[in-house]
């Protein structure tokens, strides 16, 4: 059952806000990474370089959680349960660009390697949790 972020909390997704990422590894430890993200009405999007361990674990196991705190009241946050439903590197490196201008204020995304490939993957909300 897919659930939309409530609209009370979908502002969290225009401010600084990032979210920690909660993946599975392989031995079925939990994985957390500080992630930035955004939303387009349908899925939670986070964007990040093929061959990182969170891309390596999406790829095996879909399912993912994330916590989304307000920058502005720490106690006011959504956490967010799913699935990736879709891995692509289409338009990655214009999403990159776009996170960039949002979290850091530069047109540019700076912190490119050479021959680093962008992925996109796009979350489908099953669960929501608020508080605040």
């Amino acid at each position: 059952m897919s659930q939309a972020i409530p609209e009370k909390y979908q502002d969290l997704f225009k401010k600084k806000a990032f979210a920690s990422l909660g993946t599975i590894m392989p031995d079925g430890r939990p994985q957390v990474t500080p992630v930035w993200v955004d939303y387009d009405g349908q899925h939670v999007i986070f964007n990040s370089a093929r061959g990182r361990q969170k891309d390596r674990n999406v790829r095996r196991d879909p399912n993912v959680a994330l916590a989304i705190m307000d920058p502005d009241n720490p106690y006011r946050y959504v956490e967010i349960r799913g699935k990736v439903q879709e891995i692509t590197e289409q338009g990655a490196n214009e999403h990159i660009d776009k996170m960039a201008k949002k979290y850091l204020g530069v047109d540019k995304y700076p912190y490119g390697q050479p021959g680093e490939v962008r992925v996109l993957y796009k979350i489908k909300p099953e669960h929501t949790t608020t508080m605040g």
